[in-house]
């Protein structure tokens, strides 16, 4: 484990200092993605004190567009903590980040926990322990030298380009749209700059979500009550530059906005 825990210090400490990530040394670069996963936890252990506790997740590469964008064809997960998680409106200085980008995206607040006894899961089971949707812009941050050389292991260590996100007003699950059908647009200073729609998301934003439980519940984790999960982007990932202001638009759920400064 002495490995694991030199990978997560290395990257923390690039974290917390804004510099860009070149590859892990050779000696501690994640083998393999469940390696990549145990930094990734270790790395959650030594950021809370900056960034607060573990609030629930984000599921990256959900979508074909993203798939052949990141060049991996099945899904990540990354953590979001309490301190970068925003309300609809909220101005965030872009010299936080590296480079900052936004991704549309339908996130889900559970209403009760998904332990990893009952696995497996399925979509129709993770939807009935859903009590809200929300319309969210996931920031990302490419905090790295080329993150197109560094593996999927190294990137799902880090946490997966996730960097926090902005949440709109939440949808009770009775009220919910058919996700599916959920047309998502990503405005940029008025600009329409990408859209999908549910759909896109592994078919469905609930398969996401039961990908995700069946993830954690191989390594004897689960998901809990009031966990907020960002299900995966509906657009390919736009990149932003200071002063610029992004709206994303979801049929049904609302919109949600933030600027960065």
């Amino acid at each position: 484990m002495d490995r694991v825990l030199a990978a997560a210090k290395a990257i923390a400490s690039a974290r917390r200092s804004r510099a860009p990530l070149k590859a892990l040394p050779k000696d501690v670069v994640p083998r393999d993605e469940a390696e990549g996963y145990q930094v990734q936890y270790a790395l959650h252990a030594l950021m809370q004190p900056h960034v607060g506790s573990l609030v629930g997740y984000k599921i990256g590469c959900t979508s074909a567009v993203m798939q052949e964008y990141i060049n991996i064809p099945h899904p990540c997960g990354g953590g979001v903590f309490e301190k970068v998680v925003h309300d609809s409106g909220v101005q965030l200085p872009a010299a936080e980040f590296v480079h900052v980008g936004v991704e549309c995206e339908i996130a889900v607040r559970l209403a009760r926990d998904l332990a990893p006894s009952e696995a497996p899961f399925t979509a129709e089971w993770v939807a009935e322990a859903i009590d809200a949707y929300y319309p969210a812009i996931e920031i990302v941050d490419d905090r790295y030298v080329k993150w197109e050389t560094l593996g999927a292991p190294t990137l799902i260590a880090d946490d997966f380009f996730a960097a926090g996100c902005v949440l709109g007003e939440a949808v009770p699950r009775i009220n919910m749209p058919d996700l599916r059908a959920v047309a998502g647009r990503a405005i940029v200073n008025g600009k329409e700059e990408g859209r999908g729609t549910g759909a896109d998301v592994l078919g469905h934003p609930h398969n996401a979500l039961a990908w995700l439980a069946n993830h954690l519940a191989t390594e004897g984790r689960g998901l809990h009550a009031g966990q907020i999960v960002l299900t995966g982007s509906l657009v390919k990932t736009v990149w932003l530059k200071a002063g610029d202001t992004v709206v994303m638009e979801l049929d049904g759920l609302g919109k949600v906005e933030a600027t960065f400064t």
